[in-house]
């Protein structure tokens, strides 16, 4: 190395580890929506009751579905419009119903109903009406469910289907990523999100005066370190791991994500530099020779870099055309399976979004961040895990694929391969899946 380029990269690395900085303290807790009241006469006797939704045009278009511009705690309130309103009457008029509820969901753009069937009709009957009707959208029983042993009291962990899917709530009774230091290479995270803890530390380096909290970065983060089990929000995969959100992208004026290799290159040397275990790249771009050659030599030094797959769905480019990164793309994109590549829920995952709110994001992006929470799992109960050896055990947890389609990586079966003789305790849900053919 030149003489003349020493104090530059000394100086580069000590501005990186300066601006690491505490997280602020978490304050108030996220306000919850309030019930909709059914009544004893319906809770007691759920069969003479059939839930209707209609479409409810109040809801502005989104970019995606499932998504909000003001999240959950935001301001104005989601109702049902006069043309929902009108639906409801209709339908209650055709069939013999009498209304006893009504709830506008703003996460699905619909109206919910709950409907009296008619004294002494047959709700097998009344509901195949319904669901011939061309203004109902749906239409199912009340149905009564018992409760379990649940795995989370946060509110919308019933939206997360993707922890569901990845057995993410058996894997957490042996391992919630203790110890381990997950860098987020991405934009900026609301760390005062109250659904984070405060196991963060942040570097901003793009440094262009503008407030780090922004989306991509916050529900990457989400998704990985998100607090299980505080009665707010949902629930991270790797809760107990150290966070380190370094800011190597940002956002322009047209709302897109950019990175470029110098402010990618102080991010990837800040997160050697932290020692962390795991570097999550929620992005991509051309081959890169200064970016190639730092992840290179994090591999050398053992660290483990998840990276999501470009829309080829191939391992190509930067950081996913690189020899020992992990890839991952979204389980639900259509394309034939690529070499290498691993999968992910990557469609309408429930995450974090700046200013305590919470949305649907989809793409690789987000299902990279899954699995290197679920990589945090496995090096927290074997530190030192080589990086090749923890693609391989991810790789195995998947199934096989069935004609439902491939399934994605499964961190119960991950880490019940890694302990083997040492795990208590089993995946009941892969493995009855799996006996099931499902």
């Amino acid at each position: 190395m030149s003489a003349r380029l020493l104090p530059a990269l000394l100086a580069l690395l000590l501005a990186a580890c300066a601006a690491l900085r505490p997280a602020p303290q978490l304050p108030m807790p996220m306000p919850m929506p309030e019930a909709v009241p059914l009544g004893e006469a319906v809770l007691s006797q759920p069969e003479r009751y059939v839930v209707v939704t209609v479409h409810n045009l109040a809801l502005s278009p989104q970019g995606y579905a499932g998504s909000t511009p003001r999240g959950y705690a935001g301001a104005g309130a989601y109702r049902a419009s006069s043309s929902a309103l009108a639906l409801a009457r209709g339908i209650a008029g055709s069939h013999g119903l009498r209304e006893v509820a009504a709830w506008p969901i703003e996460l699905l753009g619909l109206h919910c109903l709950v409907y009296e069937i008619p004294a002494g009709a047959q709700r097998e009957q009344v509901l195949a009406a319904l669901q011939r009707d061309a203004r109902v959208e749906s239409a199912q029983p009340l149905a009564g469910h018992a409760l379990r042993g649940a795995d989370y009291n946060d509110p919308y962990a019933a939206l997360q289907r993707n922890l569901q899917d990845m057995g993410v709530a058996a894997a957490q009774r042996w391992s919630r990523g203790e110890g381990v230091r997950i860098a987020v290479v991405d934009t900026g995270v609301d760390l005062a999100h109250p659904d984070l803890g405060r196991r963060l530390v942040a570097a901003d380096l793009v440094a262009d005066g503008r407030a780090p909290a922004e989306v991509h970065g916050t529900a990457v983060a989400g998704v990985i370190a998100a607090q299980p089990n505080n009665g707010i929000g949902i629930a991270g995969i790797a809760p107990d791991a150290r966070l380190l959100s370094l800011r190597g992208c940002w956002v322009n004026g047209a709302g897109q994500g950019q990175c470029n290799s110098f402010t990618l290159a102080q991010a990837l040397i800040a997160a050697l530099h932290a020692k962390a275990d795991i570097v999550n790249l929620s992005l991509g771009g051309p081959d890169d020779a200064l970016l190639r050659r730092i992840v290179e030599r994090g591999l050398q030094h053992g660290t483990v870099f998840v990276g999501a797959v470009p829309p080829s769905g191939r391992r190509e480019g930067f950081p996913t055309g690189i020899a020992g990164v992990i890839a991952i793309d979204a389980l639900e994109h259509g394309r034939d399976p690529a070499p290498g590549v691993l999968y992910a829920p990557g469609v309408d995952v429930f995450t974090l979004a700046p200013g305590g709110h919470y949305d649907a994001i989809s793409g690789s992006s987000i299902a990279a961040a899954q699995v290197s929470g679920i990589a945090a799992l496995l090096l927290a109960r074997r530190p030192g895990l080589a990086a090749p050896e923890l693609e391989r055990l991810l790789r195995q947890s998947m199934p096989a694929a069935t004609a439902a389609g491939r399934r994605p990586v499964h961190a119960c079966a991950a880490l019940r391969s890694l302990l083997a003789q040492g795990a208590q305790g089993h995946c009941p849900e892969l493995d009855a899946a799996v006996a099931g053919g499902h």
